[in-house]
This record gives C-alpha cells, sequence and structure tokens, in this order.
C-alpha cells in the first residue's frame, strides 16, 4: 500500500472502491433482448419475428445443404493445416472469390471472374463477419480520411450507430423512409445529402434488403445517388449482408455496388461483406472488406492493405478460419457453387411466399389500413408500419415478438403461425391506436 507518509497511498476505502463505479447503464441490444423474453416466455402460441435468421417451414434453423457437403468435403480431406493460422490479412484464396461474387459479372460456370485493373482496384481483408468488416473500415476512415461526419440511413441496423460512434466520427441521419408511402424516402435522401454533406462525409449504403424495412432504391434512383457521391465527393460505404438471400440472383443483388464501382469519374468507396445469411452461417463469423480506388497504384494498394492488416494485428490478429475455408470450398467447385444457387433459391423463395401468405391473411380479415408494401419490400425483414403501443400490446395479448419499430423477420412466419399472426395484427391495428 505504500507509506502512511506517502500522501498517493491506496487507503481501506479507496480498496473496497471499484474504478468502475461510474460507468453508466448500457441499454440491451434490442433483437438479441426481444428473443431472450421470447425465449423465457411458456405460451404455446408464442411466435419469434424478432430475431433475424432464416428458418424453416418447422421453424428450426437450416444448415445449408452446400454447406453440410462442403463441411464433409473438408472432414474427409483431413488437411493437417487445417487449424494453423491464417494470414493476417486472411485466407487469399477466399478473398479472390469474394471479390469476384461482389464485383464480378456473375455467371454459374464461372469461378473467376475479375482480371487486369478492375481487380487491382479492389483491396481486400477478411474479417470477423460484416460486423467485423464495418467496424474495420470505420477506422480505417476515421483514422486517415478523417470524414467531418458518417450520414446513416434513419432508420438503419442499430450497430451503424454503435460502430461509428466507437470510431469516434460525428453521427448525421437522413431520412430514408417514408412512412406515408412505406417506401424508400428518395426525394428526402437527396434532398438531405445535397443541401448538407460535405466532400470526404461518408454515406452509409445498405446494397440490397434494407435492415430494417426491407424498402430498397431502384436501379434509377442508384444511378442518381450514385452521380450525387461524384458531385458531392462522398465516400459510399455499402453493407453487403444479404447477396442472394434477398432475391435468389446474385448478380441484382449486387446491383448497385458493381454500378458504382463502373462509374466515371470512378468513385472510391467501401463495402462490408458477410456470408452470414446467404450460406447460414451465422455463428461462424465469416466477411470481407472491400475498399476501392479510384486508380490503379501497386504502392497505394500495398500501403492500404498494409494499414488494415496493422489494424487487424491490434485487434484481433486474424479472422477464424473455419467458416471461410466452408465458403471457399463451394465458391471454387462449380457443382457445389451450382447447389449453393438452388439453397439461395429456396431460403429467398420460402421468404417471398411467407410474404404472400400474410398480405393475404390480412387482405381476407379486411385489417385495417393498406399492407401492399409487404409485398413490394425485399428481403428478410419488413416495416408493418405499427406503432409502439401496438407492437407492445402484440406482445402481450398474443405472444408474438417482433422489435418496437414494428420490424418482423419474415423467416419467423410459417404455414403454422401466418394465420395467427395476421389475426393478432387485426385485432391490435383494430383495438389499438
Amino acid at each position: 500500500m505504500g507509506s502512511l507518509s506517502d500522501p498517493l497511498a491506496l487507503t481501506a476505502s479507496d480498496l473496497k472502491n471499484s474504478r468502475f463505479t461510474s460507468l453508466p447503464p448500457t441499454p440491451p441490444d434490442e433483437p438479441f433482448a426481444v428473443n431472450g423474453a421470447y425465449i423465457e416466455d411458456k405460451d404455446p402460441q408464442k411466435v419469434n419475428l424478432g430475431i433475424g435468421v432464416y428458418r424453416t417451414a418447422d421453424g428450426l434453423p437450416w444448415p445449408l445443404r452446400v454447406v453440410e457437403a462442403a463441411e464433409e468435403h473438408l472432414h474427409e480431406a483431413k488437411n493437417v493445416h487445417r487449424h494453423e493460422y491464417l494470414t493476417i490479412q486472411g485466407d487469399r484464396e477466399f478473398l479472390r472469390l469474394a471479390t469476384d461474387l461482389v464485383f464480378g459479372a456473375e455467371a454459374k460456370n464461372s469461378t473467376q471472374l475479375m482480371t487486369g485493373p478492375d481487380r487491382d482496384r479492389v483491396v481486400s481483408i477478411q474479417t470477423v463477419s460484416g460486423t467485423g468488416a464495418n467496424r474495420l473500415g470505420a477506422e480505417l476512415l476515421a483514422r486517415n480520411i478523417q470524414p467531418g461526419c458518417v450520414w446513416i440511413p434513419d432508420p438503419t441496423w442499430a450497430n451503424h450507430h454503435t460502430i461509428w460512434e466507437l470510431a469516434g466520427v460525428q453521427r448525421k441521419t437522413y431520412p430514408y423512409y417514408n412512412n406515408a408511402s412505406k417506401s424508400f424516402d428518395f426525394e428526402g435522401t437527396v434532398r438531405t445529402l445535397s443541401k448538407s454533406a460535405k466532400k470526404n462525409d461518408v454515406i452509409i449504403l445498405h446494397a440490397c434488403a434494407h435492415n430494417p424495412t426491407g424498402a430498397d432504391p431502384t436501379q434509377e434512383q442508384w444511378k442518381v445517388l450514385s452521380e450525387l457521391c461524384k458531385e458531392k465527393g462522398l465516400i459510399p460505404f455499402f453493407d453487403l449482408a444479404y447477396q442472394g438471400f434477398a432475391s435468389g440472383n446474385l448478380e441484382q443483388d449486387a446491383w448497385s455496388i458493381r454500378h458504382f464501382f463502373r462509374c466515371e469519374p470512378k468513385l472510391e468507396f467501401c463495402v462490408a461483406q458477410s456470408f452470414s445469411k446467404n450460406f447460414g452461417l451465422y455463428g461462424q463469423r465469416v466477411g470481407a472488406l472491400h475498399v476501392v480506388t479510384s486508380t490503379v497504384n501497386h504502392q497505394t494498394s500495398q500501403n492500404l492493405l498494409g494499414t488494415l492488416c496493422h489494424l487487424v494485428r491490434g485487434e484481433y490478429s486474424m479472422a477464424p478460419r473455419g467458416g471461410s475455408e466452408i465458403v471457399r470450398t463451394v465458391l471454387g467447385d462449380k457443382g457445389l457453387k451450382n447447389k449453393w444457387f438452388d439453397d439461395l433459391m429456396t431460403m429467398s423463395q420460402r421468404i417471398q411466399q411467407m410474404r404472400q401468405a400474410l398480405y393475404d391473411e390480412l387482405i381476407r380479415l379486411k385489417t385495417l389500413g393498406k399492407w401492399d408494401h409487404i409485398l413490394k419490400q425485399i428481403g428478410m425483414f419488413t416495416y408493418l408500419g405499427l406503432s409502439e403501443t401496438q407492437v407492445m400490446k402484440i406482445r402481450s395479448r398474443h405472444h408474438i415478438y417482433m422489435l418496437k419499430s414494428g420490424r418482423i423477420s419474415i423467416s419467423g412466419l410459417n404455414e403454422s403461425n401466418v394465420k395467427y399472426v395476421a389475426q393478432s395484427i387485426d385485432d391490435v391495428v383494430r383495438t389499438v391506436v
């Protein structure tokens, strides 16, 4: 404790008090809190529409058939290096294939899609899924570009705010969703960014299947947004979590990114790529960050990769290899890749069928309001248009769990519960303002 004459010596009272007593309480992450409340609920009719994971028609997780085939192949190979470290950059063959998936002209019979100068514009590094890619990209830009602010869509995936807060970049929002039309607020987005965004500001863009609304820009609107980014000198940052899962078509779901990539003069931007949804590898944490440069310069690319590796080394040294080996095995084999296309269609079509089933039931019940936005939106999530009061009431009355915004995960619906869910929505809409 030091001598009694030392004014800096710890006292008995000091030793009893934690240095962390002044930490403020942190609110729980809502999707996981909602999922926890669902698990604790003992009602036999409970329905989980909160958590963003794919579920089968029986309400169960679905290890993709092609993933099981890849796992069997990897097990039989018994590669003695299978538990060794990756490089800090990650699995380079996985990164090559992941890059082709995002930027290439997708074809079922092709595994090599990008060549020459196009490939040299993209610097890629393996990450801890899409969250890690978002975080690493934010850190890269915050430290080296020092943007005045990041423009985040309102609403968005809540973790975007946390990530950029931790990166120390001022956050502003642009009006992404029009509650009246239940669609993308194109006019509000363009008006806000045209008026207020500054050179080197970052703009977060969902490449497809916007989370939480399911409302995406049209291709013509994407073209206008790309021109706006060029005119204002903005840095687009794409979050790509649902390629192939949203529509069943890899090229369609990556259209926005590929358009920005082809722009003249060339844009510089980031893409955070996740394989959680489209491979069902939620717990494996497979992802990549792609940084697109405007010019092809070997030294610039090497310096950029070195900077990314330096950041990764100080955080977690390198990404895990198990999940990336599965993805690499599938994307690098024509037969397995075709099976993956089939699995993507299975998932996307079931989601679309459940959208139709929910819509049909609400129309049959003559539920107050318009519900065609359920069919127009895409991907795992939909904004129902319920108020927070109605969301809480549907939970207490009917044991149906969703986010307080009224966002539901369509994959939580199935033939056994969709009528019950529609009836519950109808009840709450009619009786609760």
